[in-house]
């Protein structure tokens, strides 16, 4: 089993984004589920993150304009990007965690133009 992400593009400044993220097949349910990002030349770091109960976390930098949400049934999470800027651009990833162990996703790239 595979996490797929989608959505990302090229968008303006002050645009929005929604990307998705799912498994390929049957998975067991997510203890948490994450997006990260990385750029050239820094570490992966984490954008958002969504328990099983709902609790969210996020950066710093995101917070306000970014909204993370998962489905009520299956392992789909979203990243609604709003108000993008230029240093949001970078490839997102997505992550999920259960019982069996941890899965990262294939990368979408973000790009905010100026």
């Amino acid at each position: 089993v595979q996490l797929q992400a989608s959505g990302g593009g090229l968008v303006q400044a002050g645009g929005s984004l929604r990307l998705s993220c799912a498994p390929s097949g049957r998975m067991a349910t997510a203890y948490v589920m994450a997006w990260y990002r990385q750029t050239p030349g820094n570490v992966r770091e984490m954008v958002a993150r969504i328990t099983a109960g709902g609790d969210t976390t996020y950066a710093e930098s995101v917070k306000g304009r970014f909204t993370i949400s998962r489905s009520i049934t299956g392992n789909t999470v979203h990243l609604q990007m709003n108000d993008l800027r230029p240093d949001d651009t970078g490839i997102y990833y997505c992550n999920q965690a259960n019982r069996v162990g941890e899965y990262w996703g294939q990368g979408t790239l973000v790009t905010v133009s100026s």
